[in-house]
């Protein structure tokens, strides 16, 4: 019995800024395990470089919709037009984080009230908000999956409001697997190692973050966008029907001994 089962699911795909993003390595992923694609996109720039990528790639999609995670009209406007295209969802994958730069170059004591809350709106409350609107069009037995950091269960140098933002979007996680359990959705996080992403180049300490995994981690390595794009198959696939509510570290091992 073959428990991975994508071929021709439909699965949404949010966060794709580029082909270092995490989304991106994903989306590569459920493609190569047959699943259908459907990706949202922020800025019109930013559904120009994705057109671009899905060219370069040959990934195919069955939709590009526009959708603004600050913007409750633009998430229920971007899940009523998939939802007009196709039957039903069968996962839908999170991956959008975003904190302002003088918010993570300051003091953390220096935080704004109006950095604080966007960080926390853009980073864990969309969640909560794209689940809501997701809800209406998601099949019995589908998976949810966001993308966290260690820098929400420690307190990472640079990491600063960031952090807070991803223990809001992990807690967040458990909060919605309770809830939505009973319909049979499964919520789950990918807290991945540091990558190279363009989220990545807002953190000062970042560099120094790859070092001490590749001096103190069990595997002696930093992870590959390959190998949380893979986990992703795994969470949205039956192998893990069992499994909601739990953050999944993909990141060689740092996080026990970090």
């Amino acid at each position: 019995m073959d428990l991975v089962q994508l071929e021709n699911k439909i699965i949404v795909i949010m966060g794709v800024a580029n082909e270092r993003s995490l989304a991106w390595g994903v989306a590569k992923s459920l493609d190569a395990a047959g699943a259908r694609l459907i990706f949202t996109y922020r800025k019109e720039r930013s559904k120009a470089k994705l057109e671009k990528l899905l060219e370069e790639y040959q990934l195919k999609t069955e939709l590009i919709v526009p959708c603004d995670v600050n913007d409750d009209d633009s998430i229920k406007n971007c899940f009523d037009t998939i939802g007009e295209r196709v039957s039903e969802i069968h996962g839908l994958v999170h991956s959008i984080a975003f904190a302002h730069g003088e918010d993570l170059k300051g003091d953390f004591l220096q935080t704004s009230r109006s950095g604080y809350a966007f960080a926390q709106d853009t980073s864990a409350y969309s969640l909560i908000a794209v689940t809501r609107a997701a809800k209406p069009y998601l099949a019995e037995g589908s998976s949810i999956l966001t993308m966290s950091a260690l820098g929400a269960e420690r307190a990472l140098d640079g990491y600063k409001v960031m952090g807070i933002a991803k223990a809001a979007l992990e807690s967040a996680v458990k909060y919605l697997a309770l809830e939505l359990g009973a319909d049979n959705i499964r919520v789950n996080a990918i807290s991945a190692g540091p990558i190279r992403t363009l989220a990545a180049k807002g953190i000062p300490s970042f560099n120094q973050m790859l070092r001490d995994i590749e001096e103190r981690a069990p595997l002696k390595r930093n992870v590959t966008q390959e190998e949380v794009g893979d986990m992703s198959i795994t969470l949205l696939s039956r192998l893990s029907r069992g499994v909601t509510g739990e953050v999944i570290h993909v990141d060689s091992g740092y996080s026990i001994v970090g």
